[in-house]
């Protein structure tokens, strides 16, 4: 005759199985979710961080443009601040400035803090550019220098927050005999680019 608990413990065997099945799919599935919901959520910031960074790199190049115009610097194409001009950059601030907005739900701290002090940058270009005065006064170069070095730790910083290893970049020295020179003997050297 089989006793109870011969009975019991083939049972109890089988409940533990199942039991121990059900733990184990139900951890792998909310792991697979987790990682569904990182993937997603990386397109999204990865959006983020690459429209916002255009967004300020086309500001910049028009601000540069301006500055060209009023002679403190010599090298991009000349824009006269003509009221259709600033309307164009009006539009250009305000898309920035929502992209900022979706930048601050999606980026981590690091990115959003060097997001903001690429914005500063930005605005002190565009006040050198437009001849607004201000309590410290400083060249267009000094500013340019300034914003390419924020924008650079903007840029490692959205690529540190999304896991890109390694350097933006190394740096590549432009050949002398490539570089355009100057208008005039007078007219500062010409400043790269955005």
């Amino acid at each position: 005759m089989v006793s109870l608990t011969d009975r019991i413990l083939p049972l109890v065997g089988v409940a533990l199985g199942a039991l121990m099945s059900f733990l184990v799919s139900s951890l792998n599935e909310r792991a697979r979710w987790r990682r569904q919901q990182s993937v997603r959520w990386d397109e999204h910031r990865l959006t983020a961080y690459a429209e916002y960074a255009h967004a300020v790199k086309e500001l910049a190049a028009r601000y540069h443009m301006i500055a060209a115009a009023r002679g403190l610097v010599s090298g991009p194409t000349e824009l006269e601040p003509t009221p259709d001009v600033l309307t164009e950059l009006g539009e250009l601030e305000s898309r920035r400035s929502a992209l900022s907005e979706t930048l601050g739900l999606l980026g981590d701290t690091e990115a959003n803090t060097a997001s903001k002090t690429l914005d500063h940058c930005l605005w002190r270009l565009e006040t050198l550019a437009r001849g607004v005065p201000t309590e410290v006064e400083q060249n267009w170069d000094q500013a340019f220098q300034e914003f390419r070095s924020a924008r650079s730790r903007y840029v490692e910083s959205a690529r540190a927050s999304l896991g890109v290893p390694g350097a933006v970049a190394r740096d590549v020295t432009w050949p002398a005999a490539w570089r355009p020179t100057s208008r005039s003997s007078s007219s500062p050297s010409p400043s790269p680019s955005p």
